[in-house]
């Protein structure tokens, strides 16, 4: 490994709490410092700088970290960057730095250091001290004085020397385990475009997004207010002194109406409800309800990440799931709850007036109230305002595109009424008898949104057939006659889970769909490329049986519900769903690129939506502009029609 890449790990402190406040707040303390910093240029020893003990950083590493001939690589090099910094006072370009955690997560393995180094068998592996020595050198602590100082911080070295000789042990080895990841993965080199995409997305977790502050000072304090108030209705009541507790509540439901209840989950609420007309019942089933509505916790998150200048940052996390698309970090802009009040303007100006009384009388449900304002916290700054747009039925479209279902495109290159004209291919019927009011059409949009990826009745009852009135044998015709309308995309997951399968099986590459499949014979790793040339990856990709007896594919995974590292089964379906959405988010990444080259500063972005801050006096136009990029198809997505539709707003919402 040559010398121009620079290896990095740090320790540091700050009084915020690191996994509350995010890094960019965290270094923006200004008691936040530097404890240790190991590095080693290519294939050098690992040297350790005892900043917290007065060494000074070396003069050649010093002018290699903001040299754009050396390449900075580290775990996570979000942090690295934005801490040394704030170190050295002034920003360092991201497009000079690399990141081994991205990296792992292209190559479909754990993020995590360690777990990563597991993974992947590495001789060199994280050091298991690192928790203990962390919390004991690197956080706030309460103490007497003589131990952390009067006004408390963390331990110092001189407190426990042998301790520290362990701790400056742990960076070492961070810089060695990060080192033998980068060789590990080197196979799997990033596109250029790919590479502009990182620094584009740490670019825009820099800059972040305002919010209101007022606004989310007062939902806390209303929010507290109110369901004080609803706790003491509570009590008085049922005479209990927690009426929030599910024991001490059960045993008084069954006292009053006879009911043994097994669960007070909130889902379950509204059929204990039904089953009683005891008023007292009702109503406090009503409290519970309110009270388990988490409407002020990502409010109470806004004022732990917001900084000095009134923006949060680091909302978006790069390559956060299999496919490459974002997750969301902090706030969690992916699972914002929706709006639907339809006079939005009069209950923010309420809610910052911290009217709750008024709140209450206008809208009845002050926590629901609280949470469908949440989007509204977010906030152009003076001057300015928000130019929200988002592709329209992406997925649908690049399904289509992928499968060549070509009558779904030819509905996409025009009037674009996808549900009507699904529910004509169904029924056999004009596509002018698909009325907004048709049930035909609602079955038509279950259909699209739910049947695009194998699923069957239970896919459409997940969507909420069974809340729609239908029967397992109504959902059962509706999944026969959309694969009827539908034959290439069904033929897709055949080919698609075919295609894998002879891979593992042969060992040779497979193409079908526009894809490519390879099954590396280092590890095992199935990639799938993309009409992007992005790789998508399955590590130790394998054809087996399954707990059943039956064939089955499996690869080593990340799980979602245990998020342990473990086999995960997938099929036809699910591949045709992971490209698909691997697509559109090279959709969205083609889209991002542009906006960015063209000037735009967007500040976040939430699945296929991308919300940028545009001036008042050239809103209309900008949008305008803005559309049109949304328009603009990938040179390596030739006949795939994009279409983004969008609206101005002076804070975040749905419209």
């Amino acid at each position: 490994m040559t010398n121009n890449r620079l290896h990095i790990d740090i320790e540091t402190y700050s009084p915020e709490a690191l996994a509350d406040c995010g890094v960019h707040r965290y270094a923006a303390h200004p008691d936040f410092r530097i404890l240790l910093f190991a590095y080693a240029f290519g294939d050098n020893p690992v040297t350790v700088i005892d900043l917290a003990q007065g060494v000074t950083l070396p003069a050649p590493v010093r002018r290699a970290l903001i040299d754009p001939k050396i390449t900075k690589v580290a775990h996570n090099a979000t942090f690295e960057r934005t801490c040394i910094g704030a170190m050295l006072g002034q920003k360092l370009d991201p497009e000079q730095w690399e990141c081994t955690m991205i990296q792992c997560a292209r190559c479909g393995l754990p993020m995590s250091l360690g777990e990563a180094a597991k993974a992947l068998g590495l001789e060199a592996q994280k050091m298991t001290e690192g928790k203990k020595l962390i919390k004991q050198f690197c956080t706030y602590h309460e103490a007497p004085a003589g131990l952390f100082g009067s006004q408390g911080g963390p331990m110092k070295p001189t407190d426990d020397p042998k301790g520290w000789e362990t701790f400056k042990e742990y960076g070492r080895m961070d810089v060695e385990v990060e080192r033998e990841i980068d060789k590990a993965l080197a196979w799997l080199e990033p596109t250029e475009t790919e590479k502009k995409l990182y620094a584009i997305d740490q670019e825009i977790n820099d800059y972040g997004v305002k919010v209101d502050i007022e606004l989310v000072d007062n939902a806390v304090r209303i929010d507290n207010i109110y369901k004080a108030r609803l706790n003491v209705e509570a009590q008085r009541i049922t005479g209990l002194s927690n009426p929030n507790s599910a024991a001490q509540l059960k045993t008084w439901i069954k006292d009053r109406t006879g009911l043994e209840l097994d669960t007070l989950r909130k889902d379950d609420l509204p059929d204990i409800k039904n089953a009683t007309d005891d008023e007292d019942v009702r109503r406090v089933l009503d409290i519970r309800a309110k009270m388990n509505k988490t409407s002020t916790t990502k409010y109470e998150t806004m004022q732990k990440v917001v900084g000095r200048d009134g923006r949060v940052r680091g909302l978006l996390q790069h390559h956060g799931t299999r496919t490459g698309r974002w997750a969301g970090r902090l706030v969690q802009m992916q699972n914002l709850p929706q709006n639907h009040i339809s006079d939005i303007d009069l209950a923010r100006e309420l809610l910052k007036e911290g009217d709750l009384d008024t709140i209450e009388l206008c809208y009845g449900n002050v926590p629901d109230t609280l949470s469908q304002l949440i989007r509204t916290a977010f906030v152009a700054p003076e001057s300015k305002t928000f130019a929200v747009c988002d592709f329209s039925a992406i997925e649908a479209r690049v399904l289509a595109w992928l499968a060549g279902e070509e009558w779904v495109l030819e509905v996409f290159r025009g009037h674009g009424k996808i549900y009507e004209a699904t529910a004509a291919q169904m029924y056999g019927c004009p596509i002018e008898e698909i009325t907004k009011t048709d049930p035909r059409r609602q079955k038509g949009k279950i259909a699209v949104l739910a049947l695009g990826y194998g699923g069957g009745t239970g896919a459409l009852a997940a969507m909420g057939g069974a809340r729609m009135g239908l029967t397992e044998d109504d959902m059962a015709g509706i999944v026969n006659d959309w694969r009827k309308a539908n034959p290439h995309i069904v033929k897709t997951w055949s080919k698609l889970e075919t295609a894998v399968k002879r891979c593992c099986t042969t060992g040779l590459d497979q193409s079908t769909c526009g894809l490519i499949f390879h099954r590396r014979a280092e590890d095992g790793t199935l990639t799938v490329e993309l009409p992007s040339g992005r790789l998508l990856c399955y590590r130790n990709m394998t054809l087996g049986t399954n707990r059943w007896g039956k064939e089955s594919l499996k690869y080593m995974g990340t799980n979602s519900t245990t998020k342990r590292w473990e086999w995960i089964e997938t099929y036809g379906g699910k591949l045709t769903e992971n490209v698909v959405q691997a697509i559109a988010r090279d959709c969205l990444a083609h889209t991002m690129t542009l906006m960015y080259n063209n000037g735009y500063n967007i500040v976040f972005h939430v699945h296929d939506e991308i919300v940028s801050e545009v001036t008042e006096v050239m809103a209309k136009e900008e949008l305008e502009d803005i559309q049109a990029i949304f328009k603009n198809t990938p040179a390596w997505a030739d006949g795939l029609p994009l279409k983004g539709a969008g609206y101005i707003t002076p804070y975040y919402l749905k419209d």
